[in-house]
């Protein structure tokens, strides 16, 4: 039945693209829609070819309401002759570089069906971010994504507190995850801190609830790589905001801080006896299979080093008959029902399963984006736009060295909101003389 109801709605694109070209606010409304469609994305999500029992990055070609909405906004923008350019930029050429990279991973695959899933997301993925870079495009309207995702947050604090209230010890929201709930909460946590750094108190009260909702929620997860990021993540977006990005007088931006740094360590005592019991009971087993997993990562490396094992086939390469995990001293007696986990670090993940070239291509994409972060916060110094720029900074970094512990950065719902801040950066990059032109026109009104 689902299929069905799911049909009917990918039948219902094109007529909610022609309504919504009408009116800008009416595309505005559907950004929204898309954004709290990934609040709900578990339950609206369908994977067509499903194998929910595999144990890999992706599990069926999956199909969500958030890519219907992207694909409305695409034939919005072409309805509108304002669609971006197929590779519309660096950030975007680099994507498909990366994505071209892992089509050789398909011819090792043992399962070329589960590639194809790995595969289909990464297009999905870029349909995402064409379709937040369409509506811009047509828009400008940069605040209007802030705001969504603001409410996004705020939504996802609430249902942390009655997951808190109900006794779950480790909460994940929205997401599949606590771990992905953790890394995705300090793009946000990070991109609000910097507004309130800006604004301060007297600014948008969403913004600001939005920063304590984010932190909240990275603490609450009890996430130890994440709350051990948590300080340099937000010393980056703070340093960069402060010494590049305004001009207010320093000394009125450290006490801004001064309030939050008490409320915050206030709240800390409050939870440190819990986060101490997290770091101090984490069983030994865990340390141990992570890095008998990395093991496991290296000898698929060395094995493939140009091609990989096949993305997405970790679930099937790791385990017999294939030898891989006796090769790295991975127990032996696990039994021939045994099924073994994925290795928590995303770059050893893919470079086990695509190899190095393709390695190397997801670095330099991921890397492109801080190093344009910095760039954008000098650009736009002394606007209100410093923000996006400053906070995902900082956010990208807790996210980057997060995933040396975690695989989470290749999770549908995490990739979704990092296509969301790469559009918003490209967008201000392409059109940052526009945007300070403008902002400079209402400073001097």
């Amino acid at each position: 039945m689902k299929y069905v109801v799911f049909a009917i709605a990918m039948m219902g694109v094109p007529p909610l693209a022609v309504i919504i070209s009408l009116n800008k606010t009416w595309m505005k409304y559907a950004v929204w829609a898309m954004i709290a469609a990934l609040a709900a994305y578990q339950g609206t999500a369908i994977n067509f070819f499903s194998h929910e029992w595999y144990r890999g990055t992706s599990r069926g070609m999956e199909v969500s309401v958030v890519y219907l909405f992207a694909a409305a906004m695409l034939i919005t923008a072409m309805i509108k002759r304002r669609s971006p350019k197929f590779v519309p930029s660096t950030g975007a050429a680099l994507f498909v570089i990366y994505f071209a990279l892992c089509l050789p991973s398909w011819t090792s695959a043992e399962n070329t069906l589960f590639s194809w899933m790995e595969l289909w997301k990464m297009i999905m993925l870029y349909m995402t971010y064409r379709s937040v870079r369409a509506y811009l495009n047509v828009t400008d309207d940069v605040g209007s994504i802030i705001k969504g995702l603001a409410v996004f947050v705020a939504f996802n604090f609430l249902l942390i507190v009655k997951d808190h209230v109900s006794g779950v010890y480790q909460p994940d929201g929205v997401f599949p995850h606590q771990n992905c709930l953790a890394m995705a909460m300090h793009l946000f946590a990070n991109l609000f801190f910097a507004y309130f750094l800006i604004g301060g108190w007297r600014g948008s009260k969403l913004n600001i609830f939005a920063f304590v909702a984010a932190a909240g929620c990275i603490v609450r997860t009890y996430s130890r790589g994440a709350i051990a990021m948590m300080p340099l993540s937000f010393a980056i977006t703070f340093v960069l905001v402060t010494f590049v990005g305004v001009k207010t007088p320093k000394s009125r931006l450290f006490r801004r801080v001064m309030p939050l740094a008490v409320a915050g360590l206030v709240g800390l005592a409050a939870m440190l006896p819990r986060i101490i019991e997290r770091f101090e009971t984490a069983p030994e087993a865990s340390k141990n299979t992570r890095v008998e997993l990395a093991l496991c990562a290296k000898e698929m490396i060395i094995d493939e080093p140009w091609r990989g094992v096949g993305i997405n086939n970790w679930g099937i390469k790791i385990n017999a008959p294939y030898e891989y995990a006796e090769r790295a001293g991975r127990n032996p007696n696990r039994g021939a029902d045994f099924k073994d986990g994925i290795v928590e670090t995303v770059y050893l993940l893919v470079g086990a399963e695509c190899g190095i070239p393709a390695l190397v291509a997801m670095l330099v994409w991921f890397f492109y984006y801080l190093i344009l972060c910095v760039r954008l916060v000098r650009r736009m110094r002394g606007t209100p736009y410093v923000a996006i720029p400053a906070g995902i900074a900082g956010g990208l970094v807790a996210c980057y060295l997060q995933s040396c512990l975690e695989w989470v950065l290749r999770q549908q719902m995490n990739l979704i909101l990092l296509m969301f801040f790469f559009a918003l950066l490209d967008h201000l990059h392409k059109n940052s003389a526009r945007l300070l032109n403008a902002e400079q026109g209402v400073t001097s009104a």
